[in-house]
This record gives structure tokens, C-alpha cells and sequence, in this order.
């Protein structure tokens, strides 16, 4: 593997998965596979689990590793080529990244959507612009559009949990929040398990929620959210705004929350959320406490995602 920022760059789902519960048996089977090599871990906007589980991980494999919050401390940098950097950027990537993959075995990058630019989110110039000038691999620790790791949890999760022999029924919902949040997990969920072909796939939503049809084609798309939940074994709760007019909230409709009153329409789902939630906003309390919540699951199989992906990478690298 020589990146990892779409699902795109993992040729086989089914190793990268087995290969992370191999991990969650045996965290320090591969623990000096990693010796001598460094991890740089550049975040361009908060993050919790994200930047423990990669910090964790990449220290299973021995790896050491190094974070650095760029806004806070170091130079804002600039990403536009032939840009006239007379405003606040004060670093461009172009001699940024070079001495950080000098610095750097494998690098992995967090960036954020203005959603204020539909074009320029949509681009992914600062991740895009790390592979064309690092050298070095990187790995996406969630980007404008895609949050790839995440994704490689959510099917691990799944697939750690369903033991029956026919293929599930997987619900990704849309759900109110306060304010208007990027497409990044709702797109790189839909775009996995598309690519992944292992479950029944549904989209609900409220009208102009569409995402883009680049990540959602071959899943089914409905209005109806109690339609939607019908016979589900799996419900994926998450808030994302508008695409079409980009970045807006058009409603916080709260019957959108989802219940347990509307659990009651599945088959007994589990419930899934990539975490932090707005509680009695996106989840009710009594369905976020109650066994049918895998959200602490889910977060702790984060570590045998990014450990995966890691280990592959290494691979990549000769070691």
C-alpha cells in the first residue's frame, strides 16, 4: 500500500479486515515491525479518537511518533500553487511537505471542509497536495470529502458482529444536529460499502440532503426514514449538510432522531455513530445507552483499523 486515502487504495477489503481483528486478538503480534521507522501525525483541525487510535497503533507496531497541531504550532501554510502569499500563510506546502517527509517515514494528514466552496472542498487540494510534494505515504486521518479510516472501522465492526450467513441490511441515516457538518463519513461510508458489495445498502434522508452520486451509486435512496429502517441490522446515524447548495442546514427536523420507538421497525439493529454525538439531538439517550449501541465498539475498533493500514503500508515500505 503506498497511501491510504480512499478506499480506493485498499486492494482487498477482506485482508485489511482480518488483519485488524488479528490485531484486537494480538495488539503486539507485529511489535517490531514498525523499529526504526517515524510517524508524523499533521492536524489542520481537532480530532480525539483519531489522533489516539493512529498514535496507538502506529505504537503497536513500533513505530515512533510525533504530533503536531498545525494551526497552533506551527506557520499557516498556503496550498494554492502560484499563490501571492501576502495575506496570513506564511509557509507554502510545497517546501512544507518536502522536509516533513525527509522528517517522516509515513505521514498521516487531517484536514477539514470549508463548506463554503463546493469546488475547492470537493478538489481535496491540501491532503492532494501532501502526496504530489511529501515522497512520502500518506494517510488520510479524515480529509474535506472522505474519512477512510473510519470507513475501515465500520465494516470491521460490522463484520466482527454478523454471524449470520446471508448478507445484511445496513442503514445509513441522516439526523438533526445544531449546526452544518461536512459530507466526509456519510460519503466514505456510502463509498466502502458500495465497494465492499457484502451488504444490502440503504440511504434515508430528508429532501436536498442528497449526497454525491460519485459515493452513494449502488445503494438505494428513500425519503422515508421508517421505510428505510424496515428489517435493518445495522443503522448508521449521522448528520451532514446540504450538497447541491453547498453547506447548508435546510431543516433540523427532530422526528428525524433516531428512537427506540423506531428501532422497534428494525431487525433488532445496531446502532452506529463515528462519535462525538449530540445526544437527544442526533441519538436518544435510551438508545445510545442501551445494548443496541455499538458506539463504544465501534470507537475502540479504531486502533485495528489504523494498525491495519499501517502494517500494510510498512509492507509497502520494506519493512
Amino acid at each position: 500500500m503506498k497511501k491510504f486515502i480512499s478506499c480506493h487504495d485498499a486492494s482487498d477489503f477482506q485482508s485489511l479486515i482480518a488483519k485488524a481483528l488479528e490485531y484486537k486478538n494480538n495488539p503486539l503480534k507485529d511489535a517490531t515491525q514498525g523499529k526504526g521507522k517515524r510517524m508524523g501525525l499533521l492536524f489542520l483541525n481537532p480530532s480525539m479518537r483519531t489522533r489516539l487510535s493512529t498514535e496507538i497503533a502506529a505504537k503497536n507496531l513500533g513505530m515512533d511518533v510525533i504530533v503536531f497541531n498545525v494551526g497552533q504550532d506551527g506557520w499557516a501554510l498556503e496550498f494554492e500553487d502560484e499563490a501571492i502569499m501576502s495575506g496570513s500563510t506564511v509557509e507554502h506546502v510545497k517546501e512544507a511537505a518536502p522536509i516533513l517527509g525527509k522528517y517522516f517515514d509515513i505521514l498521516g494528514i487531517r484536514t477539514f471542509p470549508s463548506l463554503k466552496n463546493k469546488e475547492d472542498d470537493y478538489s481535496e487540494l491540501y491532503i492532494n497536495q501532501f502526496v504530489k510534494y511529501a515522497g512520502v505515504p500518506i494517510v488520510s486521518l479524515e480529509s474535506a470529502t472522505l474519512h477512510p479510516l473510519q470507513s475501515l472501522t465500520d465494516l470491521i465492526t460490522i463484520q466482527e458482529t454478523f454471524k449470520e450467513k446471508r448478507r445484511p441490511k445496513i442503514v445509513l441515516t441522516w439526523a438533526p444536529h445544531v449546526k452544518a457538518l461536512p459530507q466526509c463519513v456519510a460519503n466514505s461510508f456510502s463509498q466502502w460499502v458500495n465497494a465492499w458489495s457484502g451488504a444490502d445498502f440503504t440511504i434515508a434522508h430528508p429532501e436536498d440532503y442528497e449526497l454525491d452520486t460519485k459515493f452513494t451509486k449502488g445503494a438505494t435512496i428513500t425519503h422515508h426514514q421508517d421505510e428505510a429502517l424496515k428489517n435493518a441490522d445495522f443503522v448508521y446515524v449521522k448528520n451532514w449538510s446540504t450538497f447541491t447548495d453547498y453547506g447548508k442546514i435546510y431543516t433540523n427536523d427532530p422526528e428525524w432522531m433516531l428512537t427506540k420507538e423506531k428501532l422497534e421497525l428494525t431487525n433488532k439493529a445496531k446502532v452506529m455513530h463515528c462519535l462525538p454525538v449530540r445526544r437527544n439531538v442526533e441519538l436518544s439517550d435510551e438508545v445510545l445507552d442501551s445494548a443496541a449501541s455499538f458506539v463504544t465498539l465501534q470507537a475502540s475498533n479504531r486502533v485495528w483499523a489504523a494498525q491495519s493500514v499501517l502494517s500494510e503500508i510498512l509492507i509497502g515500505l520494506g519493512h
